[in-house]
């Protein structure tokens, strides 16, 4: 459904951005293979390897997880500080939040409507016979389909690409925060603090207020 027209438009990265969790490595842990992946994580935030083929190779070590799995998942996950107050300020600007995530439909989905973000786009975990296949449906949400959903979601809102903020905190981040009008570091690795427009340092997203137009 296209998003009503707004003034302006802020998107977010997920995990370590909206939320404080990275929600592979809690989807791992149900697999016993946590520390494996969160290393894996670690370097593909950092830029170190290409996010697609290492988002495939940790969603294999994902094979067997049962889908009832996920309501401990979602029980885990923590929204970032602050984060109800800028969807609230965003909305009381007349803006609108979209939430791009190279992580899960199968968590954002619940997530991001309790926080009260108006659009949102995720990777989609294979299953088969009620567990993860360790495969991954469809095109991977990466770096250039981030990009791709702030200008389609700003278009969708009749709101130029000067008027959008994207805030994000991983190497697959940095194409959105590019073609964003504003592009904000937080909680960011320094390959993206240091090619960000402005950097947020507190872990608190209501710090992000007093930059909405």
């Amino acid at each position: 459904m296209p998003l009503p027209r707004a003034r302006f438009l802020v998107v977010l990265d997920a995990d370590s951005t909206l939320i404080r969790n990275e929600v592979i490595e809690l989807i791992a842990d149900e697999a016993h293979r946590g520390s494996e992946v969160a290393a894996a994580t670690e370097a593909a935030m950092r830029g170190e390897v290409d996010f697609a083929t290492s988002l495939r190779s940790r969603v294999a070590q994902l094979e067997g997880v049962p889908l009832g799995a996920f309501a401990r998942v979602l029980a885990r996950v923590e929204p970032t500080a602050g984060a109800q107050a800028l969807v609230a300020a965003v909305h009381d600007r007349g803006g609108r939040v979209g939430v791009v995530s190279g992580g899960f439909h199968e968590i954002l989905d619940t997530v991001a409507p309790s926080l009260g973000v108006d659009v949102w786009r995720a990777n989609r975990l294979a299953a088969a016979d009620g567990a993860l296949t360790g495969g991954v449906d469809g095109a991977i949400v990466d770096a250039d389909g981030k990009a791709a959903a702030l200008s389609e979601w700003a278009a969708e809102a009749g709101v130029a690409l000067s008027r959008t903020i994207a805030i994000g905190d991983g190497a697959n981040d940095l194409r959105m925060m590019a073609a964003a009008g504003l592009g904000v570091a937080f909680n960011a690795k320094p390959a993206v603090r240091a090619q960000a427009d402005i950097v947020v340092g507190p872990v608190d997203l209501s710090q992000v207020i007093p930059l909405l137009p």
